[in-house]
């Protein structure tokens, strides 16, 4: 009989387990962090992403645009604040304007001038124009009528004595009562104008107040405004989260008045947005400006390198606001967008914003999982003490003032509050420097959430890692950060998909219990799946029990109910045809098969072909009706007899070793044999081989107890001698008793067999 295997394959798997000696030897030159440095260069404070870093010098050199294209926590948002730290430290004292940017009035009360001028010359001719005016707003004397009130007061006296004489001599002189009768008309109307005279101060002096400022806010009305002062805001980068007309091109503030002489010169209402202020844009997600339709304002400003300020709306106040002269906008961009907004904007306009880019800078993918070389090991050590540093500064930030006034005692008895327990007395809030040991679980966790040999360079959900294992060591009050931190702080960091995944895997182990003692387990598998965090990248295994039933019938067919994609449909099929395969090369009559594929109480659906293999296994289980080891679960894509590679082997394999669960082993496929590598790390293992299969086993307690096998299938049939027990030749051949069975039944049903 012919083997699957060649010497060479037993030779790879047992060099697969040289890699924990392998990666401790690229860590040999330290023992802990306390040793490490971190580069001085801020470029090279961020890690893997070697050629965007390249790429981001040479642009730097000549000022072009970058757009940054990755998943997010790949580093795009730390490059760009880099960039700007070395453009910062290079060219910054040339790329900052220098001028002020001042708004005047313009030819109307909607239009405005805008000038650059120089920065001190413009504060004092705008110091100048405002005494100028405060000092004739002083100079003028306040209203009075007090000459008037005062001659026509004697005026009126002179009438009264006059009346009063003229009384007395009329009693002596008759025709006196006339001169009495004028002299008295003449007193009341003297008193009539002193009164309206007296009327009219008191209502100019209330009125004097307003009546000056609204006579002198027309000349305060033209004093030019600042819009922009270099001195003031002196920042060479802009960060804009949602970009849009406003925060990118400026505009005009509302009116409150709008009306009368009371309503806000143009000028006064102007604003500035990034494009003329800030020499660097960096635009933290693409798609916002998408969504916003700012993009062809963008492709404009780009090309023409000037804009004309604007009322943003189309009605209210500002509408018809703008500029008479052009702004300044040389802006060097820097935009992140995800592999969807890139798709987009390939499709948007030919490409116009690519073009734009690619003219002047370039397209930089950021990659989500780099190569496991020395020179990126080393880098993830350095991250890690990058990290530590952090932690650090934090614990500097909020506990300096207490450390200071009341010394690490003090903190001490402050956290006994925070965590509501008591701590040890030599207990001290600072950060730990992690072992290596600690530093290969960060390593395996890269490697575990990307595949083929690679590190995962999605690092932001790492970052929590890091720091809550150097707590896990603090209230440990331990010297170091130990493997066992790390861990703890691996099952406290679940995303949301990771969190249900692991009430998911509960779940399924009573699942898989109560199956196992109620059938024969003919028929069953445990097959392995995968969910993927959207926010993390990270993938979260779960074991997926499958039940599949083969039936003689007139017609072929497959039904798989239930929320299945359309792949995993796809796989059912070819499962169907690899065992008509397999009856043709024995030369076992074919009958009609229905073939039901459930997968059991997965209510939110399976897609993809990893489960292929499991399918095929259960379908051969039900149909030559022999048991399938329900603790050993399997993955895999068939194709024709071939197991070929799928994805998050890792995961899924990390999924179902938890001794809870009650699963001993596994079978994955050949081709994904350096996914069990990181699984190695800090942990005791064997070589072993189940006939010509070679395997891995991991011990999952010290002292080499607890085994859980993991073995590496080539073929449907290396994994029907794991799962089954049987080899090629007994499955085929009870394939054929199977087949001839069902013809005869057939036959007899239809009252066609032979006598």
């Amino acid at each position: 009989m012919t083997s699957d295997y060649k010497e060479n394959d037993y030779a790879w798997i047992k060099e697969l387990m040289n890699y924990p000696q392998t990666l401790e030897q690229h860590l040999s030159f330290f023992k802990d962090t306390s040793n490490i440095s971190v580069p001085k260069d801020p470029i090279e404070q961020v890690i893997f992403q070697d050629k965007a870093k390249g790429a981001i010098r040479k642009i730097a050199q000549n000022k072009g645009h970058i757009l940054m294209v990755g998943r997010p926590g790949t580093g795009k948002s730390m490059l760009a604040n880099m960039f700007n730290e070395v453009i910062d430290k290079s060219l910054g004292d040339y790329l900052r304007p220098k001028q002020s940017i001042v708004a005047y009035p313009g030819k109307d009360k909607n239009k405005i001038r805008i000038t650059y001028e120089n920065s001190e010359k413009i504060d004092d001719r705008v110091i100048e124009i405002i005494n100028k005016i405060v000092s004739a707003e002083e100079s003028m004397d306040d209203f009075s009528l007090s000459d008037q009130i005062d001659a026509t007061g004697k005026v009126k006296k002179c009438l009264l004595w006059a009346t009063g004489i003229s009384v007395v001599g009329g009693f002596f002189f008759a025709p006196a009562f006339i001169v009495t009768g004028l002299s008295g008309i003449g007193a009341i109307f003297m008193y009539m104008q002193e009164s309206n005279y007296k009327v009219q101060e008191k209502i100019q002096k209330e009125a004097s107040p307003t009546g000056n400022k609204n006579g002198f806010k027309h000349l305060y009305d033209m004093v030019p405004e600042i819009l922009y002062d270099p001195r003031k805001d002196n920042e060479l980068m802009a960060r804009i989260s949602e970009p849009d007309s406003r925060n990118m091109k400026g505009g005009f503030r509302h009116d409150p008045y709008q009306s009368g002489n009371l309503h806000t010169p143009a000028h006064k209402r102007a604003y500035l947005g990034a494009h003329a202020k800030s020499p660097i844009i960096y635009i933290d997600e693409l798609k916002t400006l998408i969504k916003v339709g700012y993009m062809s304002d963008l492709l404009e400003i780009m090309q023409n390198k000037k804009f004309i300020l604007e009322g943003g709306k189309n009605t209210g106040s500002g509408s018809a606001d703008r500029s008479e002269s052009h702004l300044k906008a040389d802006n060097i961009i820097l935009a992140c967008c995800n592999h969807d907004t890139l798709e987009f904007l390939q499709k948007e306009g030919d490409g116009a914003f690519l073009s734009r880019i690619e003219d002047k800078g370039e397209i930089i993918h950021l990659e989500s999982a780099v190569s496991e070389t020395s020179q990126n090991i080393k880098q993830v050590v350095q991250y890690v003490k990058q990290e530590i540093l952090n932690l650090g500064e934090e614990f500097k930030d909020a506990w300096e003032e207490v450390i200071e006034k009341e010394g690490y005692e003090g903190v001490r008895k402050r956290s006994e509050h925070i965590f509501g327990k008591s701590l040890p007395d030599d207990y001290k809030l600072k950060e730990r420097e992690f072992s290596r040991d600690a530093v290969l679980e960060i390593i395996k966790e890269l490697r575990c959430r990307a595949s083929d040999k690679k590190l995962s360079s999605i690092l932001r959900p790492i970052n929590g890692i890091i720091k809550t294992a150097e707590f896990e060591a603090i209230l440990d009050n331990a010297q170091l950060v130990l493997p066992e931190h790390v861990r703890r702080a691996l099952d406290e960091h679940l995303s949301l998909e990771g969190a249900l995944s692991k009430e998911m895997v509960k779940h399924k182990k009573d699942l898989k219990k109560y199956i196992g003692a109620m059938t024969d387990s003919i028929g069953y598998v445990v097959g392995l799946a995968v969910n993927y965090s959207k926010s993390s990248g990270k993938m979260f295994g779960q074991p997926l029990p499958i039940h599949c039933q083969i039936n003689a019938g007139g017609s072929d067919t497959v039904v798989a109910p239930g929320k299945i994609g359309d792949i995993a449909k796809a796989a059912a099929q070819n499962v169907r045809a690899s065992i008509k395969k397999v009856l043709q090369k024995i030369g076992a009559p074919y009958v009609g098969y229905e073939m039901h594929v459930e997968y059991i109480q997965a209510h939110s659906g399976v897609e993809g072909d990893s489960a292929s293999v499991a399918m095929d296994i259960a379908i051969v289980s039900d149909y030559i009706k022999q048991p399938v080891n329900q603790k050993i679960g399997i993955t895999g894509s068939l194709t024709g007899d071939i197991i070929l590679a799928v994805g998050g082997v890792t995961e899924k394999i990390r999924s179902i070793m938890d001794p809870v669960l009650g699963m001993e082993g596994a079978c994955i496929p050949w081709q994904n044999k350096h996914d069990i590598e990181p699984l190695l790390i800090n942990t005791e293992y064997e070589y072993i081989q189940n006939d010509e299969i070679p395997g891995i086993r991991i011990y999952r307690i010290q002292k080499k107890k607890d085994p859980f096998d993991i073995y590496f299938c080539k073929t449907k049939y290396n994994a029907y001698k794991i799962l089954m027990g049987l080899g090629k030749e007994e499955v085929e051949n009870r394939m054929t008793m199977r087949s001839k069975e069902d013809l005869e039944f057939i036959q007899r049903m239809k009252g066609t067999l032979p006598n």
